[in-house]
C-alpha cells in the first residue's frame, strides 16, 4: 500500500495531477490542527516549560523541516570527516528510523560509534561512554529535549514553496522554525540546479530573523559494487533500482553520469527488500545490468548473489570553498562553546 501511495502523495505535495483539487480542502483543517500543535511545543520549550538537557559535549545537529530527501545522511558524513581532520573522536547518534541509514554509517565509519536511540540524550551519554568527545545528530532538529552547540537545516530544492504542513505538504514545521538553526544549507542534485537554490535562499532571506543560508550542491561520487568496493562504470542501459525520498533525483543524477537507464523499479523510502523485491529487480532487468543508490545497497549487498550484475551510484557532497569555509568556523564555534561547558561542567 505505501508503495502505490507514496509516488502520488509527493506529486499531489508538488501540485501535479488533480488530487489537490479534492484533497486540498480536505486536509487543510488537519495541517492547521498540525501546525498548531508545532507551534505550542515549541513554545514550550521556548518557554522553559519543557526541559532541553544539554549534555557534557559538542553536539551538532543535521535535520530539516520536511520530510525525508533532504540529505542529512552524506551531510553528517562530511562532518564527522572534518570532526576527525580536527583530531577529535566523533560520533554519530541517530533515532535509528531508517535502517539504511544506520547501516551505511557504519559502513563508512566502522571505526566511530553509531548510536541508535528514541532519547538522543541516552544516545550522547552511550556515545561518550564509547569514548565520543563530540556527537553528529543524523535528523535532530526537532528533538529539543536535547540541548545542541549547532543545527545545521537542509532544505531541499525539490520542496515545494509556500510551506504546506503536513498531511497537505510535506513540511514538518514553518519556514520560521528556521530561526531556530544556525546555518541553512539548501541542497540540490547537480550543480546546474544551482539557481533553483539561490531563489529558495532568496525566500528564506525575507523571512526575519532566520540565519544565513547558502548553496549546498551533491555530485556524482565513484563507482562502487554493493559491497562498497571501487568498480567501473556500467555500460549499456541498466535498470535504475531505489528505496529513496526522490527516486527522481536518483534518475537526474544517473542522466548526468553519462547512464541512458532502461528504467526504474522504485519502492518506498527505507524498504526492507524481500524475496519478492529480489525476484521483480531481475524480471525487470531480464539480461541487463542494475544500478542503485547507497542506502539500498547496504541492505541488498547480503543478496548479491541473487541478482544481475550491480553497481552504486554514489552521492557525495560538492560545496564551493567560500560554503565549506563558513560551515567549518560555525563547527569550530560550536566546538569551543561545548568544550567550554564541558570544562566549567555545565550540563543539564
Amino acid at each position: 500500500m505505501r508503495r502505490i501511495l507514496e509516488g502520488p502523495v509527493r506529486r499531489w505535495w508538488h501540485g501535479e495531477g488533480r488530487g489537490g483539487l479534492v484533497l486540498g480542502p480536505l486536509t487543510a483543517p488537519f495541517s492547521l490542527a498540525f501546525g498548531v500543535g508545532v507551534r505550542v511545543r515549541n513554545l514550550l520549550y521556548h518557554r522553559g516549560l519543557f526541559r532541553t538537557e544539554f549534555p557534557p559535549v559538542p553536539v551538532i545537529s543535521v535535520g530539516n523541516i520536511s520530510v525525508g530527501g533532504t540529505g542529512k545522511t552524506p551531510i553528517s558524513r562530511w562532518l564527522l570527516e572534518r570532526l576527525r581532520a580536527r583530531g577529535r573522536h566523533p560520533a554519530l547518534v541517530s533515532r535509528g528510523y531508517g535502517e539504511d541509514e544506520i547501516l551505511l554509517h557504519r559502513r563508512w565509519n566502522p571505526e566511530l560509534p553509531v548510536v541508535t536511540a528514541s532519547r538522543r540524550i541516552e544516545g550522547v551519554r552511550e556515545a561518550v561512554a564509547q569514548g565520543a568527545d563530540v556527537c553528529v545528530l543524523d535528523d535532530g532538529f526537532q528533538h529539543r529535549a536535547l540541548g545542541r552547540d549547532l543545527d545545521l537545516v537542509l532544505l531541499s530544492v525539490e520542496d515545494p514553496l509556500p510551506v504546506r504542513l503536513l498531511p497537505r505538504g510535506p513540511y514538518r514545521e514553518p519556514l520560521r522554525s528556521l530561526r531556530r538553526a544556525g546555518l541553512v544549507l539548501v541542497t540540490f542534485h547537480g550543480r546546474d540546479r544551482e539557481g533553483e537554490a539561490l531563489d529558495v535562499i532568496r525566500r528564506v532571506a525575507r523571512r526575519r530573523g532566520c540565519p544565513r543560508s547558502m548553496p549546498f550542491p551533491f555530485v556524482a561520487g565513484p563507482w562502487q559494487d554493493l559491497a562498497g568496493h571501487p568498480a567501473p562504470q556500467p555500460t549499456g542501459r541498466p535498470l535504475l533500482v531505489s528505496s529513496v525520498a526522490r527516486p527522481e533525483a536518483v534518475a537526474a543524477m544517473a542522466r548526468r553520469a553519462g547512464l541512458t537507464p532502461s528504467g526504474a523499479l522504485a519502492f518506498p523510502d527505507h524498504h526492507r527488500y524481500r524475496p519478492a523485491d529480489l525476484a521483480e529487480i531481475r524480471k525487470a532487468a531480464g539480461s541487463g545490468s542494475v544500478v542503485t543508490t547507497e542506502k539500498d545497497a547496504v541492505k541488498l549487498a547480503p543478496y548479491s548473489g541473487e541478482l544481475p550484475p550491480t553497481s552504486v551510484l554514489t552521492l557525495v557532497p560538492g560545496p564551493d570553498r567560500g560554503v565549506e569555509r563558513i560551515v567549518e568556523a560555525a563547527l569550530d564555534e560550536a566546538l569551543r562553546r561545548g568544550d567550554a561547558r564541558r570544562r566549567d561542567g555545565r550540563s543539564g
